[in-house]
C-alpha cells in the first residue's frame, strides 16, 4: 500500500495537488494523515456517502483543519465576542434547519435574479478602472472586489467597509489552521470584530428597518420555532459574506489560469450557448473549496477503512471531481462532458452551498466580460502567488497582461 504524503500547505501541493489525490484514489482512497489527525476521503462515491449522511458525519468544525483546540490566548480573545455564534456551514440539525429555513425565505431566486444588472455594472466599473493599464493583479483589482461589492449591496453594507470585511473574513479562515500563536491571536481579534460588526448592523435594522437581505432576515427570524436570537441571525450574513466572496474570487483566478493554458476554454466562455457549461467545468477542475471537514458520531465503515467514533474527516471535493470512475478523462478540459452536472464543487446534501446560484451568475457575467474587454489577455512573466488556506484552491496574486486600447 502506497504512503500518501498529504500536506495542502506544502508549496508543491499548493501548486499541484492532483497527483497526490490520483495516487490516493488508486491505492488508498480513505487514508489517515497523521500530521493533521485527518481521515481524507478521495473517491466520489465515498464523498457522497459522507455528504449525505449528516447524522454519522457531523459538520461541527467544518472549517477547522488544525487538530488541536484553540490555545488559551486565542480562546480569551474569542470570549470577547460570541464563541457560540453558529455558522451554518458547521452546524447540524435541528439548529441548521432553523437557520437554513431563514435564509431560504429571505435569499430568494427573485432577489438573486434582480442582481444580474448590478453584477454586470459592477464588473464593468471595475474593468474601467484598469482597462487602459495593460497589466494588473486581477485578484486584487477584480476577483475579490466584484463578489464583495455584490454581497455588500445585497446585505446593505457601506462600500467603505468592504476591504475591512475582506480582511476579517481571511482572519476567520486562517484561524482554523495551524500557525504561530501571535498570528492566531490576531486572526481571533479579526473574527470578533466581524461578529460585532454584523450584530451592530442587525441592531441598526431593528431600530430602523431596511429593504436589504439583513432586513429580510430580521423580518423572518420570528417565524422560526423558537425564534432565533440576534447572534444566531448574525452568523448567517457573516458566513454568506465570507464564503460568498472567496468562492467566486478563487474561481475567477482559477478560470483565467486555465484559459491561459487551454485557449479553447476561453472560446467556450465567450459563446453564450456554452458559457454556463464552461463555468461548471472550471468549478469541477479547480474546486474553490477543495474540501471541508466532518467528525464521526459513531464507528463507521467507509470504503475499505473503518473510522472510529470521533474521527476527524476531510471530505475532498477536489479529488472527487477528478475521479475517473465518474468523469471520463477527468484531467481534460471538456465543457461538453455529459457527466458535468455531477460535480460536487458546491457540496451535496443539507449543506449544499446556499450562494451557488449567485456565484454562478457572477462567474457567467464576469468571465466573458474580462475576455471581451481585455484583448490578448495572458499571464504576466512574474510568478503568481497561491492562497495559503488549507482547504482552499485559489490565488492571492495573479498578474495578467493584455493589449490596451489605442
Amino acid at each position: 500500500m502506497a504512503t500518501i504524503h498529504f500536506d495542502p500547505l506544502a508549496p508543491d501541493q499548493r501548486e499541484d495537488p492532483y497527483p497526490v489525490y490520483e495516487l490516493a484514489r488508486r491505492e488508498q482512497p480513505v487514508f489517515h494523515a497523521p500530521a493533521y489527525d485527518l481521515w481524507v476521503v478521495t473517491r466520489y462515491e465515498d464523498v457522497l456517502q459522507v455528504l449525505k449522511d449528516h447524522e454519522t458525519f457531523s459538520s461541527t468544525g467544518a472549517l477547522k483543519s488544525s487538530p488541536e483546540p484553540y490555545p488559551p490566548e486565542v480562546r480569551e480573545v474569542l470570549a470577547e465576542g460570541w464563541p457560540g455564534m453558529p455558522f451554518i456551514i458547521e452546524i447540524d440539525p435541528p439548529l441548521h434547519d432553523r437557520i437554513r429555513g431563514l435564509v431560504t425565505k429571505a435569499f430568494t431566486p427573485r432577489r438573486i435574479a434582480e442582481l444580474e444588472p448590478r453584477v454586470a455594472q459592477i464588473a464593468s466599473d471595475l474593468i474601467d478602472g484598469f482597462e487602459a493599464e495593460g497589466r494588473v493583479d486581477v485578484i486584487d483589482r477584480f476577483a475579490w472586489p466584484l463578489p464583495l461589492r455584490v454581497l455588500g449591496e445585497l446585505l446593505g453594507l457601506p462600500e467603505e467597509d468592504l476591504r475591512r470585511l475582506h480582511e476579517w473574513g481571511t482572519d476567520w479562515l486562517l484561524l482554523q489552521q495551524p500557525g504561530p500563536l501571535e498570528r492566531r491571536v490576531e486572526h481571533a481579534r479579526g473574527l470578533v470584530e466581524m461578529q460585532r460588526y454584523f450584530v451592530r448592523a442587525l441592531e441598526e435594522r431593528e431600530r430602523e428597518p431596511r429593504d436589504d437581505l439583513m432586513g429580510a432576515l430580521l423580518e423572518k427570524r420570528g417565524e422560526s420555532e423558537p425564534p432565533l436570537t440576534l447572534p444566531e441571525v448574525a452568523g448567517l450574513p457573516l458566513d454568506l459574506m465570507v464564503a460568498g466572496h472567496v468562492t467566486v474570487t478563487r474561481a475567477i483566478g482559477s478560470a483565467l489560469a486555465l484559459v491561459h493554458r487551454h485557449h479553447e476554454l476561453g472560446r467556450h466562455l465567450l459563446d453564450p450557448d456554452t458559457a454556463p457549461q464552461a463555468v461548471e467545468e472550471i468549478l469541477r477542475l479547480e474546486s474553490p473549496a477543495q474540501g471541508l471537514f466532518r467528525r464521526t458520531t459513531r464507528e463507521v465503515r467507509l470504503g475499505e477503512a473503518t473510522l472510529p467514533e470521533g474521527a476527524r474527516v476531510m471530505v475532498h471535493f477536489g479529488s472527487a471531481n477528478r475521479d475517473e470512475c465518474v468523469f471520463s478523462a477527468a484531467d481534460r478540459v471538456d465543457p461538453g462532458r455529459e457527466e458535468l452536472a455531477r460535480h460536487v464543487a458546491f457540496g451535496k446534501g443539507i449543506h449544499f452551498c446556499i450562494g451557488a446560484p449567485l456565484a454562478r451568475l457572477e462567474l457567467r457575467t464576469a468571465l466573458p466580460m474580462l475576455l471581451e474587454r481585455l484583448p490578448g489577455l495572458r499571464a504576466a512573466a512574474e510568478p503568481h502567488v497561491r492562497e495559503d488556506v488549507f482547504f482552499a484552491r485559489g490565488f492571492r496574486s495573479l498578474v495578467v497582461e493584455w493589449d490596451p486600447p489605442g
